[in-house]
C-alpha cells in the first residue's frame, strides 16, 4: 500500500490545499493529512478545529476518488510523523520560488535523518498559486472576502471568528 502524508498547519484549509490532496489522491492509496500543531505559529484555529476542517473537506473527495484520507495532528519531527503513520512518501505543494527554497532545504535535512521516505512536489493550480492561509486570515480579519479562497464552510468559520470581539490572528 503506498501511503502518503501532506503535513500542513491548515489554519485554515484553503482551495489550494484542497487542489493539492485531490491530486495527491492519485498518487498514493491512502493519503495521510498531517495536521500541525506548531504552537510557535499562534493558529486562528485550535487544533480541533482544523482537524474537524480538513476531514470535513476531505470527504467529498474520499466519496469521489474512492480512495482513502485519514487526518492525523503531530507536533514531533516531520520524519517522525512520516514514520508513524508508516507514509514512504511527503507530499508538499509549491507555490512559488520561495517555496521551492525552503522545502529544498527541508528535503535534504529529511533524507539525511531517513532517506527511505520521498519528498514529492506538487505545483499548486495556476488559480491557487496566489492563495496562502495567512493571506486569507489577513483578509478575512479586515472584513474582506475570502470566498474565491476557501470553500463555503472554511469561509463561514472566519467569518464567525473574525465576528468575536477582539478576535485577533
Amino acid at each position: 500500500m503506498r501511503i502518503g502524508l501532506y503535513p500542513g498547519t491548515f489554519d485554515p484549509v484553503t482551495l489550494g490545499h484542497v487542489d493539492i490532496i485531490q491530486r495527491a489522491m492519485a498518487l498514493v492509496d491512502r493519503l495521510v493529512i498531517g495536521v500541525a500543531i506548531n504552537r510557535d505559529k499562534g493558529p486562528t484555529f485550535t487544533l480541533e478545529q482544523r482537524v474537524a476542517m480538513v476531514e470535513a473537506e476531505c470527504q467529498a473527495i474520499v466519496q469521489k476518488t474512492g480512495g482513502e484520507i485519514v487526518v492525523h495532528p503531530f507536533e514531533n519531527l516531520l520524519i517522525d510523523a512520516a514514520r508513524d503513520v508508516n507514509a514512504g512518501i511527503i507530499v508538499r505543494g509549491l507555490r512559488a520560488v520561495a517555496d521551492f527554497e525552503y522545502e529544498f532545504q527541508m528535503v535534504g535535512m529529511n533524507r539525511a535523518l531517513d532517506s527511505s521516505v520521498e519528498t514529492v512536489f506538487l505545483m499548486a493550480d495556476a488559480r491557487r498559486q496566489a492563495i496562502a492561509s495567512k493571506l486569507v486570515k489577513e483578509i478575512a480579519r479586515l472584513g474582506g472576502d475570502v470566498s474565491k479562497f476557501v470553500t463555503p464552510a472554511v469561509n463561514a468559520a472566519l467569518r464567525d471568528r473574525y465576528a468575536q470581539p477582539g478576535a485577533q490572528g
